[in-house]
């Protein structure tokens, strides 16, 4: 089995026809960004997109949405933000969304202490899981997914001391559109698919012990 994951949409929708078995995986995971500072509408176009063409939906948002908005993914039974769900048997999903401080001043954004707190929280969900992925917006810190252009790096620190201590299977990342790239941490495979207006997305793979996952890109439309 497996699931298709993706982010950093920003309302940009076209290439989601080109992703190569959307329709029969077992979920699509959005690790944020569905809007361009946009709130539940935007949202909901985003979400009715997908589901078109895939109703099982896993989400939080990043730093460009509005913070209603993983209000109202709550409240549809999507949101993955600070919680762990079930994936299959064994396999669980923890979520979570928001970024730390840029210098533009985007809707949600917090300090890097509150995304390590929330990660904790959301660990606190994840007990009955032997392997789990990691839906994050914010890439961990130091690595191939945190760079931009000028090759600073920008991510969390949190999220790589949670990731070093945790070392969940897999951590699908995103917010760096410039840094799509596939990196290790001990032994989590880190994978930015940069934003899908240039077609970046992962399948993550399950054989019931082991979740891997691939970078791809959607064929143009």
């Amino acid at each position: 089995m497996y699931w298709i994951g993706l982010g950093d949409i920003h309302g940009h929708l076209a290439n989601l026809a080109g992703i190569e078995g959307l329709g029969r995986a077992r979920g699509v995971i959005v690790t944020g960004d569905l809007t361009n500072v946009g709130g539940v509408p935007q949202a909901k176009e985003v979400i009715s997109a997908i589901a078109a063409l895939n109703p099982k939906i896993y989400a939080q948002i990043g730093n460009m949405d509005k913070p209603v908005v993983q209000t109202w993914l709550d409240s549809q039974g999507l949101g993955i933000h600070a919680k762990t769900v079930e994936l299959a048997p064994g396999l669980g999903l923890l979520g979570v969304g928001w970024s730390t401080t840029t210098p533009f001043g985007t809707p949600s954004e917090v300090p890097d202490a509150q995304l390590g707190d929330w990660l904790q929280e959301a660990l606190t969900q994840a007990k009955a899981f032997d392997r789990l992925v990691l839906a994050v917006h914010n890439p961990p810190y130091g690595t191939l997914t945190d760079q931009v252009s000028s090759g600073t790096h920008v991510g969390s620190r949190a999220v790589r001391e949670f990731i070093e201590q945790v070392q969940p299977q897999l951590c699908l990342t995103g917010h760096i559109h410039e840094s799509q790239a596939v990196d290790k941490l001990g032994a989590t495979t880190v994978i930015n698919p940069g934003d899908l207006g240039h077609g970046g997305y992962v399948r993550l793979d399950w054989d019931g012990r082991d979740v891997t996952g691939k970078l791809l890109s959607a064929a143009k439309p």
